[in-house]
């Protein structure tokens, strides 16, 4: 495709390269509900069903932590150096 003598190119990018993207450097907080915990923190004890709770995540998706609030899980992630961002 041409735009005012630009040339642009499809670059696709490998699911690989995406799950890498950000690794060591970006964490996303994301509110859970306590019933979604076994599935992602298996060691985690039984937690009482119909609470909120929040799970700080790696770039790649991989569990670091669970907390009772989104500032735990900021401050958490600053602790280890990484952008905490939010997804909904």
């Amino acid at each position: 495709m041409t735009e005012a003598g630009t040339t642009h190119e499809n670059v696709g990018v490998t699911l690989e390269a995406l799950a890498h993207l950000g690794e060591g450097h970006i964490a996303y907080v994301k509110q859970i509900r306590s019933e979604d915990v076994p599935g992602l923190f298996p060691q985690a004890p039984q937690i009482a069903p119909g609470l909120k709770l929040f799970a700080l995540h790696s770039a790649d998706g991989t569990p670091i932590m669970l907390t009772d609030s989104r500032e735990a899980a900021i401050a958490n992630a600053w602790s280890q150096e990484l952008q905490a961002v939010s997804v909904h």
